[in-house]
C-alpha cells in the first residue's frame, strides 16, 4: 500500500471544493497502484489502462461524497475493485470462479501453515526484477477471485477485514483462499527457485 501525501487531507480538501489540479495531485500518488492493480485483477493491460481512467472518473464525479472515513486510497481502490471486477464479469470470469466457505479444520491450520511457509522480508525479495515479472505471471495463474484476494493483502497490504470488506466477502472465506493462493504461488515458484522459493512469498500478516 503506497504511503499517503503529508498534507493528504487539505489536498483531498481542495478538490472537493473544485480544485482539478488538487485532483490531478491525488491521481498521480496513486495511479501507478491502481493500474498495477488492475491489470492483477484483469490480467489483460487494456483493461487496466481502462480501471485506472475509468476509475479516475468515477472518483472525480463522487469526489464530494468522500466522508473521509478512510483513507482517500482505500477510497479510490474500492471504485477500482468495482470496475475491474465488472470487467470480468463481462466475460464470465468471476462467475466461473466459486468461493467455497473453508471446510471443517482448514481455517484452524491457517496460522500454522503461514508461519512456517514464508520469508521473513517480502521488500527485499521484491527488489528484484525478474522476481517481479516472475511473480506476476504466477499470480495471472490462479483464478480471478483468489487473484484479487491476494493481490488486494499481499500486495496492496490491505488488511484480512479491509480485503473481505472490500469485495463483499466473509472473512472465513479470505482466509481459506488465501492460504490457498499463498500455497499455489509457493508450488509455482518453485520451479524457478527451488527450496528458496518460500522466501520469494510474501509474509503473512493479519
Amino acid at each position: 500500500m503506497p504511503t499517503h501525501l503529508d498534507n493528504e487531507q487539505s489536498i483531498v480538501a481542495a478538490a472537493q471544493a473544485g480544485d482539478s489540479d488538487a485532483f490531478i495531485t491525488l491521481l498521480n500518488q496513486y495511479s501507478r497502484h491502481i493500474y498495477r492493480l488492475g491489470l492483477s485483477i484483469t490480467g489483460n493491460h487494456q483493461d487496466a489502462e481502462d480501471v485506472l481512467q475509468e476509475s479516475s472518473l468515477k472518483a472525480y464525479r463522487a469526489i464530494a461524497e468522500f466522508q473521509g472515513n478512510s483513507r482517500f486510497y482505500t477510497w479510490l481502490v474500492r471504485i477500482a475493485v468495482n470496475v475491474a471486477l465488472g470487467k470480468l464479469r463481462k466475460r464470465a470470469l468471476w462467475k466461473e470462479s466459486s468461493l467455497d466457505e473453508p471446510r471443517e479444520g482448514e481455517e484452524d491450520s491457517y496460522f500454522s501453515l503461514e508461519i512456517e511457509s514464508w520469508g521473513d522480508d517480502p521488500e527485499k525479495a521484491c527488489l528484484h526484477n525478474e522476481l517481479q515479472q516472475i511473480l506476476a505471471e504466477v499470480i495471472q495463474k490462479l483464478d480471478p477471485k483468489s487473484r484479487t484476494i491476494f493481490t488486494l493483502r499481499d500486495v496492496e497490504k490491505f488488511t484480512i477485514e479491509e480485503t473481505a470488506k472490500l469485495l463483499g466477502l466473509s472473512i472465513p472465506v479470505v482466509k481459506t483462499r488465501l492460504l490457498r493462493s499463498r500455497l499455489k504461488l509457493r508450488e509455482e515458484l518453485t520451479k524457478y527457485f527451488g527450496k528458496d522459493a518460500r522466501n520469494a512469498m510474501p509474509t503473512s500478516r493479519r
